[in-house]
């Protein structure tokens, strides 16, 4: 039980912090192109994190465990984050908001398929629970289907699918017995890989708009805590739980997000996003009981 909850907080925690870093990531977006940014806040990531790495020690890893932990990166942290820019661009907040929150069902089925996870029925009601509350926290009814938005829709929803995958894989390399940080960081330089050449794509450095203060703090936060620490959290969590329980705590990020725009853009909270946060939280207490 101790394990169970120390995943579901780190599993909320890396969540919550996705959730607030949009309001970062907007405004630095205005400046830096987008795989430009994903490329810094990866290097700026492997960075404090190699420091770790080298503190603690590597341990046992083969060079097979290397390219293996790398590819998974790539899904993860190229793939996905890639799907993820191209469904934020060409479609609308709010049906990215939707699509993604299929993420938990699909780490279900991989997780059964790839894991050999039970799908028992405490935790399709625990998935079931928690969905629901992140439909009612996000409206379907804002949502758009119209043909304008077609392939930004297709791919948000491969976004899902493939962090979904990347998130399984993560707690298949972990059971290996194999340190978290040095996972991690090898997990970011598997998404570098990719990044790094679409970087170069949009002009990399020259690419640029005009820098201040307030923007390199952004991307250092970025960098730092949106991604370092939060996909220390992340891979925890997937550690310490089986992957289904875990993926439920994805769903914090539209609530953080709601809560955020409310707090800093004036936007006011309906008893729907109270109603909502009530169900993810009962979802999440199920996954929690689940032994």
């Amino acid at each position: 039980m101790r394990d169970s909850v120390i995943g579901i907080l780190s599993g909320l925690a890396a969540a919550s912090i996705w959730g607030g870093m949009y309001v970062v990531s907007d405004v630095v977006l205005e400046v830096v192109p987008p795989f430009t940014l994903l490329t810094f806040r990866l290097l700026l990531a492997i960075l404090v994190l190699a420091g770790f790495v080298v503190r603690q020690g590597i341990g046992k890893l083969s060079r097979q465990q290397f390219f293996q932990i790398a590819a998974v990166g790539a899904v993860g942290y190229g793939i996905s984050l890639g799907f993820q820019f191209v469904g934020t661009r060409l479609s609308t907040a709010a049906n990215g908001a939707l699509l993604t929150a299929a993420t938990p069902a699909f780490v279900a089925l991989f997780g059964y398929w790839l894991l050999g996870e039970k799908l028992t029925s405490r935790r399709w009601l625990a998935l079931v629970l928690a969905t629901a509350g992140v439909l009612v926290v996000v409206d379907p009814r804002s949502v758009r289907l119209s043909p304008d938005v077609f392939w930004g829709n297709l791919s948000l929803l491969a976004a899902g699918l493939t962090w979904a995958l990347y998130s399984v894989l993560v707690r298949r390399v972990i059971l290996q017995d194999l340190a978290l940080l040095p996972v991690t960081l090898i997990v970011l330089l598997g998404g570098l890989f990719l990044t790094l050449p679409l970087a170069l794509v949009e002009g990399g450095v020259g690419a640029l708009g005009l820098l201040t203060w307030e923007l390199v703090l952004g991307v250092i936060y970025l960098g730092v805590i949106s991604t370092a620490l939060a996909v220390v959290l992340w891979t925890r969590a997937f550690a310490l739980l089986e992957a289904g329980p875990a993926s439920l705590t994805f769903f914090a990020q539209p609530v953080v997000g709601a809560g955020l725009s409310a707090l800093f853009l004036g936007e006011r909270l309906s008893w729907l996003f109270f109603a909502g946060g009530i169900l993810i939280a009962a979802g999440l207490w199920l996954a929690a009981r689940e032994r």
